[in-house]
């Protein structure tokens, strides 16, 4: 082969190992803006089930064609307020006894991640951590223990409300340690990123959801 020839053929090689890059990167981008995005835990609210740091893929198609569903793992923006102190985090001030059933009109730039524990037109109380829900208690295996004997206002909020339409409430599963629903309100649909469906991270928590 010349050198001539030699030359345009590493030079094509090049441009071919570029191109295959790029789309290699722009599917993958595309992947995670629009199918499946990868989220971080970054706190203790989902013990047992998720610990700190471990790494969960989300489903960002499943809000777009269907609703979400009790019991999904979900991350989601939570309404503005969130991150503040109780008193400031709900749309109104929830009646003694009651979880915030209005959250605040807008919504919070963060990431959450929490179970859904109830949807539109359910009702809700909360016994030691433990969801009634529509007047039964709901079966939660998974959760922590860290409300079992404490009747303080974060585990025990036992006067009933009621989720409006299109809301959803969310609940860490370490409910002694969980900032939720509770605090500043259900959740619109409009604002949830996507069911959680597996974890690949740590390689010994590697699980299907």
């Amino acid at each position: 082969m010349s050198a001539a020839k030699e030359k345009k053929s590493t030079g094509s090689s090049i441009l071919e190992l570029i191109v295959i890059v790029a789309v290699a990167l722009g599917l993958a981008l595309l992947i995670q803006a629009l199918i499946v995005k990868p989220y971080r835990i970054p706190s203790e609210s989902m013990l047992p089930t998720l610990q700190v740091g471990q790494r969960v893929l989300v489903n960002r198609l499943t809000p777009r064609f269907e609703d979400p569903s009790i019991g999904d793992i979900t991350v989601f923006h939570p309404p503005a307020g969130s991150e503040q102190m109780p008193l400031d985090q709900c749309g109104e001030r929830p009646e003694q006894g009651a979880a915030c059933n209005k959250p605040t009109p807008q919504e919070s730039k963060v990431n959450f991640i929490k179970r859904i524990v109830a949807g539109p037109g359910d009702t809700v109380s909360i016994i030691r951590g433990r969801v009634i829900l529509n007047g039964k208690p709901a079966s939660e295996p998974f959760i922590s223990d860290t409300c079992a004997d404490d009747n303080g206002a974060a585990c025990t909020l036992p006067k009933t409300i009621k989720i409006p339409p299109g809301h959803w409430f969310m609940m860490g599963d370490n409910r002694g340690e969980s900032d939720d629903s509770r605090f500043w309100g259900p959740v619109p649909t409009d604002s949830i990123i996507g069911p959680a469906f597996a974890t690949y991270w740590p390689p010994d928590r590697v699980n299907i959801f």
